[in-house]
């Protein structure tokens, strides 16, 4: 059985790095084509660096999946560009202005995702420029006409949208990238009691993230004026995608030590080789190459490659790298700190209580496919609610390793349950009808989740259901018969 299992699951190791790998090579494809051409019509260094940056934000982001994605991406980007651009200068030449303008568009794009999908991919958009401006180095232009410095921008990004949708289509086309599908419509259950006052979870997640950019900066201007980007990019990647507190705090552990090890590579590759600027942007796009690869496996590997790519950006600015090593590892401490604060103290969200709703829209997703018509049954919802379940695994199975003997019946162990329901559930989605003693587990498992210390045997239960239908359908009808 361990034999079986470690096969398995060194089958979907594999499968990941091959599909990343796929990914990783059209993307970069996509950054190359965008980056020569802003060269060829911009070259600087400050419109090069925007066209690697919106590029990667495009390709992870999706937002061109359809038509009409593209069209709302192609009529809006110039708008929120220009905003982005002036936001930007205001952060160079009036700074508590600029980041009062940064902190209120990152705050529009995460409340904006309450009035629907439509308004959700606007937020996308409008967070697309803000978090380049951020991770972009402010690199003054040398021969760039006061029109083309507005325009810039703009250019770049529909540049970038163009080569990211057409590189992923044809990769699509030849079979590199899977074909996309139709995202089902998941229909999520009523929140539990505890959760179900205060405001709702995309506009806590908004006012976390203002809280945690406005400290951010706060900090950042009095103690580190020269440096202050650090602490507020920080901030923002340990409170983006907020999904409870113990993900904050996982995000912010890998973070921290992914950063540290970044910059201490970093550091060490520019003071034994030199500032070569061909050499340098060589390294950057391959620890981007190699970040992008890995990140499927651990976040840990993004933060790493990513800090090794914004430290040796720093070169074009400048700075000498080996006496900010210590400095920079405190504002990434800092700018983590700062996030997990605000995400424990600013209207909180219990991971536990994320974790139980995404296993409620799972549960309630295989309900309503056993409930339909055999003709008429689909795998696609139920299959799409399981990788919710699953995106938010990692932190507690961390917890769970550290935690074991405190907490013997750990939420991680609900998920691993959970997910080892997918097979049998799928085989007999497809199979036919849901024998009654099924049913009845699946019930049972909805009621517990009121329940949490109940919750784990009820999945138990149904799992055990799911893997001997015929099993356990015998037991019942001999129990039947003895009665």
């Amino acid at each position: 059985m361990v034999n079986a299992i470690h096969a398995d699951f060194q089958v979907k190791v594999t499968s990941r790095l091959g599909s990343a790998l796929r990914e990783a090579i059209v993307t970069m494809l996509a950054v190359l084509a965008t980056f020569i051409c802003t060269m060829a019509i911009a070259p600087e260094p400050g419109p090069g660096v925007l066209a690697v940056v919106l590029s990667l934000s495009f390709a992870r982001s999706h937002l061109d999946r359809d038509l009409r994605g593209r069209l709302e991406a192609a009529v809006a980007l110039p708008l929120v560009g220009l905003t982005a651009v002036g936001a930007g200068m205001l952060l160079h030449r009036a700074p508590w202005i600029g980041a009062a303008a940064f902190v209120l568009g990152m705050f529009v794009s995460i409340w904006l995702r309450r009035f629907g999908p439509m308004a959700g991919r606007m937020g996308s958009l409008i967070a697309l420029p803000f978090v380049a401006i951020l991770t972009t180095p402010y690199i003054p232009p040398h021969h760039l006409s006061p029109a083309m410095i507005l325009a810039a921008p703009v250019i770049v990004g529909l540049l970038a949208l163009a080569w990211v949708a057409t590189l992923q289509a044809a990769a699509r086309r030849i079979g590199l990238l899977p074909q996309l599908r139709k995202q089902p419509v998941v229909t999520p259950e009523p929140p539990p009691p505890e959760t179900a006052r205060g405001p709702r979870a995309s506009t806590r997640m908004a006012i976390q993230m203002a809280a945690a950019l406005s400290i951010a900066f706060v900090v950042g201007y009095l103690f580190f004026p020269q440096r202050w980007a650090w602490i507020v990019l920080t901030a923002f990647i340990v409170n983006s995608g907020n999904r409870g507190r113990l993900d904050v705090a996982y995000k912010s552990v890998l973070r921290v030590l992914g950063a540290a090890a970044g910059t201490v590579i970093a550091l060490t590759v520019t003071v034994h080789i030199g500032a070569h600027d061909s050499f340098t942007v060589a390294c950057m796009l391959a620890a981007v190459f190699l970040g992008l690869w890995l990140r499927p496996m651990a976040y840990a590997w993004w933060a790493l490659f990513v800090t090794i790519a914004l430290a040796l950006l720093q070169g074009f600015n400048g700075t000498n790298g080996d006496s900010l090593l210590w400095t920079r590892l405190e504002e990434i401490l800092i700018g983590a700190l700062i996030g997990v604060l605000c995400a424990w103290l600013v209207y909180p969200v219990r991971s536990t209580g994320v974790l139980r709703r995404r296993i409620a829209n799972a549960l309630a997703a295989l309900s309503d496919a056993l409930s339909a018509a055999p003709s008429e049954r689909q795998t696609t919802t139920f299959i799409a609610t399981l990788d919710q379940v699953e995106q938010v695994a990692p932190p507690f199975r961390a917890s769970r390793r550290a935690l074991r003997r405190l907490r013997p019946n750990h939420p991680a162990d609900w998920i691993d349950t959970l997910l080892a329901c997918r097979i049998p559930a799928l085989a007999l989605i497809e199979g036919g009808e849901a024998p009654g003693h099924v049913r009845k587990a699946l019930g049972a498992a909805r009621k517990a989740l009121r329940e949490p210390e109940n919750l784990l045997p009820a999945l138990q239960q149904l799992r055990q259901t799911l893997v001997t239908p015929a099993a356990a359908s015998g037991d019942a009808a001999a129990t039947s018969e003895e009665t």
